[in-house]
């Protein structure tokens, strides 16, 4: 999959493209059903399928105060957007220059450096442009003129209740993560760069890489079993989540710090893909470092034994 940051820098060669536009936060199963629609147009139209998305959610720019967690890292996003096969996909810097665009401009600017839009697919509710102005009747309005067509898409139901990224954060955060994979159409997963950390863990004798989990969605705080994707290979972790109680500190920071089982090594700036499973208990306060080291170690037997 190509991924470009203007419309421009496609190239499709006189060939007409087929647009999927949305946020697509966890690009779950209403968000496939789009992205899949736009590739079966351009597969019947011999057209370019292209994924319009944003590198940050719009209310990060528009409404600071309501940015919502975010089920995956935008890594995460392009890899699961890739997998379903789109030819390319449009990264948009999404910041206020670009927020004062009417919907109206941003679709004429889309097709005006596309070329030839055959057609655009989006969510039947999605809202886009300047105060979210635009909606599937200004793009079907569009379409008439600049001659395009429109896919308005219903939200695909589970369980009888609409697949929605809100309503998967939500799951997630009642740790129910069979849930939030069904919604998604694979298993959840936290992803971010290690980063550095105290070492306390090194000290004790069980060294910790520490996630750059910043706006993402989390599970309440404890120490969970888990499955760690790194550099293609994958090892059982011990997972804690949480402020560290027994480590005094005046500003406790929210931290994801996962123990790899069986590996040694610098980790540093490598991103890790955690698959959580079982909550294996809750964050605790210890009355010592030893008291620590003796529970981790505890918590790492768990694991053992789980998997």
């Amino acid at each position: 999959m190509k991924i470009i940051r203007a419309a421009n820098e496609l190239n499709a060669q006189g060939r007409k493209v087929c647009l999927a536009i949305g946020f697509f936060d966890g690009v779950h199963l209403g968000h496939q059903q789009i992205i899949r629609q736009t590739i079966s147009d351009a597969r019947q139209h011999d057209a370019v399928a292209v994924v319009v998305t944003f590198d940050r959610h719009p209310n990060s720019v528009v409404a600071p105060d309501r940015v919502p967690l975010l089920i995956y890292s935008l890594p995460q996003k392009l890899r699961a957007i890739e997998s379903l096969g789109a030819d390319a996909l449009l990264l948009i810097q999404f910041d206020k220059k670009f927020s004062d665009q009417s919907g109206e401009e941003f679709i004429r600017n889309l097709a005006h450096d596309f070329g030839k839009i055959h057609s655009i697919c989006v969510g039947a509710d999605f809202v886009f442009g300047h105060k979210r102005g635009g909606n599937v009747a200004l793009l079907k309005k569009l379409g008439g003129e600049i001659g395009f067509q429109v896919h308005g898409l219903a939200a695909v139901s589970l369980d009888g209740e609409i697949v929605s990224s809100t309503r998967i954060r939500e799951t997630i955060r009642a740790s129910d993560f069979d849930a939030a994979s069904q919604m998604l159409g694979r298993p959840w997963a936290i992803a971010g760069r290690v980063i550095e950390g105290d070492k306390l863990g090194r000290q004790l004798g069980f060294p910790t890489a520490n996630l750059d989990a910043a706006n993402l969605i989390l599970p309440p705080n404890g120490v969970y079993s888990g499955c760690a994707t790194l550099k293609g290979k994958t090892f059982r972790v011990a997972l804690n989540i949480g402020l560290r109680p027994t480590v005094a500190n005046r500003k406790p920071q929210l931290r994801v710090e996962a123990h790899l089982l069986e590996f040694t090594g610098d980790i540093y700036g490598e991103e890790l893909v955690v698959e959580i499973g079982r909550k294996l208990r809750d964050e605790q306060k210890f009355n010592s470092p030893n008291e620590l080291r003796e529970q981790i170690s505890k918590d790492v037997l768990d694991v053992q034994n789980l998997i």
